[in-house]
């Protein structure tokens, strides 16, 4: 009895004690339970006329875990990614790498002027934030966490930030590396996850060559080796916009500053890839493996892999608001100008441009937007010739590392991982939106067309008209920590779609796909706050 006692009063001061210490410390413990159901008929691209729905769900599971103390902040991100059934098996995984680090940092104050135990105190504020990370800017257009996406964007990398006079400034770096194992000497960086095995010319399983991101029919892990023809064969694509490999390093800053309504806001984003070359490995008995080499083959492997190969991309967005919401209404306004220069991923001369235009108005529960985007592309052939365009350099606009869905339509057939269309685009749209307390509906409206006209296979010009787009979305908030999002897109695309999207080079192959495609999802969103109490009303 006494031993009991005992241990229940060592619970209560253990309970009590840790309570304290918590609120003093500020954890915080958060959790997600995100799943979506879709059912797709054209999603992303065209489909086969006699194509049938795909419908499936994925599920993301997130705990977030949080510590402040008054000059160490503390984060950790851990997600598991699934589409239900995948494992093919109630009992076992079959892929271990589905549970993993969405986000693990650390950031420390290094100045801060109401803080008297700081002796630094030539700006405001000062801190400095390393690991893995999300970034985000402005409205994620072009640095964005790309949260529609199950597993989401982050970066490794090491970002100073700072606010002064009411002026926000950020500079980041990351640099990128496959393993530490000892041996490794350079720094050459194979930039995508590659499978452990792939398959030779003719058709021999072998392991994937050190160094070489394989080429093989139509980039399937599983498919033959090909020296002509062939596409880049990776477990998952390295981002987003078609990229055909993930920068090595980059250096960025961002400046911001709020004058009354308007907010300037200019970024400086340079990314570094990695130099390739053409190379094969085999022998005329088991096949060869083509593909493009990263790292040096040898100590007798003269080519450059260091070299240069580096992207810059600047600008200005500028947001002003005029009255407000109660009144006559309020009015926002929203202009960007971002320039690319410098070398892309296959080494080729830069010389691109982003514009974005766009007015809102609000008024009591409703919000009108009328906007206009245009991403410069390449005209003629450029898709087959090396990305170039009859300038001899590279026109096509590259939206960084943004969130494509949020700007580009619903149906992702742009600048996400389905390809990306050579000549560029232009985006006019119109979109509609009424709130309450717990409901949101809107409808978005997509005027879809080239920024360049290019070419089909024979030589002729593809038409600049892509097709509209039409998407309707209904949010309800059903309590404190859930959301339930449904939401139906229907996409007309014309004939030109699937030559702007390399999906066909020939008017016959181009009638196989059917110009209408749909897309119906139901998310179920659920943010648990393990450490919220409910406010208890005092009598």
């Amino acid at each position: 009895m006494k031993k009991s006692y005992i241990f229940k009063l060592a619970l209560v001061l253990f309970l009590g004690t840790s309570t304290q210490f918590i609120a003093k410390a500020q954890f915080t413990l958060q959790g997600q339970m995100r799943t979506r159901t879709e059912v797709r008929n054209g999603l992303g691209n065209l489909v086969a006329n006699d194509a049938k729905s795909a419908a499936f769900t994925s599920q993301r599971t997130r705990l977030n875990f949080g510590y402040k103390w008054d000059r160490v902040t503390f984060g950790a991100a851990v997600q598991d990614v699934r589409v239900w059934g995948q494992d093919a098996s109630s009992i076992s995984n079959a892929d271990g790498a589905k549970l993993m680090l969405h986000e693990g940092w650390a950031e420390v104050t290094l100045a801060n002027k109401a803080d008297t135990t700081i002796k630094f105190k030539l700006v405001d504020l000062l801190s400095i934030k390393i690991g893995r990370q999300e970034l985000i800017y402005d409205d994620v257009r072009l640095i964005g966490n790309l949260d529609w996406l199950q597993q989401g964007r982050r970066h490794d990398m090491v970002l100073l930030k700072g606010v002064h006079h009411g002026w926000q400034f950020d500079v980041g770096l990351a640099f990128n590396q496959n393993a530490d194992a000892f041996g490794i000497t350079g720094t050459g960086y194979v930039p995508a996850n590659l499978s452990p095995t792939t398959r030779t010319s003719t058709g021999v399983l072998v392991p994937t060559p050190a160094g070489i991101i394989p080429l093989t029919v139509g980039g399937g892990i599983g498919a033959n080796s090909v020296k002509t023809g062939g596409a880049l064969a990776w477990i998952n694509p390295p981002s987003t916009n078609g990229a055909s490999q993930d920068y090595k390093s980059f250096k960025s800053v961002y400046i911001s500053r709020k004058f009354n309504q308007t907010k300037f806001s200019g970024l400086f984003f340079q990314d570094d890839f990695s130099a390739y070359r053409l190379d094969s490995v085999g022998s005329a008995s088991t096949g060869y493996v083509y593909g493009r080499r990263f790292v040096a083959s040898g100590a007798t492997d003269a080519f450059d892999y260091g070299q240069s190969r580096s992207r810059t991309t600047y600008g200005l967005m500028i947001n002003h608001t005029i009255g407000n919401a109660s009144g006559f209404g309020k009015i926002a306004l929203q202009g960007a100008y971002y320039g690319q220069t410098g070398k892309d991923r296959e080494g080729n001369d830069m010389d691109a441009y982003h514009y974005t235009l766009a007015a809102t108005y609000q008024k009591s529960r409703w919000a009108f937007t009328l906007g206009y985007d245009v991403l410069s592309g390449n005209d003629g052939t450029s898709a087959t010739n090396n990305y170039k365009a009859s300038t001899g350099k590279n026109n096509r606009f590259d939206p960084l590392y943004g969130t494509p869905h949020k700007h580009w339509g619903y149906m992702d057939y742009f600048y996400v991982g389905t390809n990306s269309p050579a000549g560029g685009l232009n985006n006019g749209y119109f979109k509609a939106k009424y709130t309450t307390n717990t409901v949101t509906v809107g409808v978005d409206y997509h005027s879809f067309a080239l920024n360049k006209a290019t070419t089909k296979g024979d030589g002729t010009l593809v038409g600049t008209d892509l097709g509209n787009e039409i998407d309707f979305t209904l949010n309800y908030n059903m309590n404190k920590f859930t959301n339930l999002e449904l939401g139906y897109s229907v996409m007309m695309a014309t004939a030109n779609m699937p030559f702007a999207k390399g999906q066909a080079t020939t008017d016959v192959a181009a009638n196989n796909f059917n110009k209408t495609g749909t897309w119906f999802y139901a998310m179920i969103n659920i943010r648990p706050d393990f450490f919220y109490t409910k406010p208890v009303a005092i009598k």
